[in-house]
């Protein structure tokens, strides 16, 4: 069993930068893929960036150029920085995990972490 605890959240203004921060508890995660996810109100959970073992990464297109997906195996962590942030990046975020699928599709992770809040203001 994997536990996932976000961190990192909060309120900023259009152009500052933000640090999500995900702890992977339990089992080990070392070759997991990894996800961030993001969930605005009134819209489906999508697809932010993941990360593989290897450290694949991929981005939704939105955010490309802004956003960075990073994990560190040994603290069992994985990071999203958020740059440039835009009042469209509102939502709130969650971490997912997967030992067998690395993709868009969320009902495919097994693990989530609860979610943390994104909002910025123009």
């Amino acid at each position: 069993q994997v536990l996932l605890v976000e961190s990192g959240g909060g309120l900023a203004q259009a152009g500052d930068s933000l640090r999500l921060s995900c702890a992977a508890l339990g089992r080990t995660y070392r070759n997991f893929y990894m996800a961030w996810f993001r969930q605005a109100p009134g819209k489906e959970r999508e697809l932010v960036a993941l990360i593989s073992s290897g450290d694949y990464t991929d981005y939704m297109d939105s955010v490309k150029g802004r956003f960075t997906i990073s994990r560190d195996n040994v603290k069992k962590t994985v990071n999203l920085q958020m740059n440039s942030l835009k009042p469209e990046d509102t939502a709130t975020y969650y971490c997912a995990a997967s030992p067998y699928y690395s993709g868009s599709d969320a009902s495919r992770y097994e693990y989530w972490g609860q979610g943390t809040q994104v909002a910025v203001s123009s």
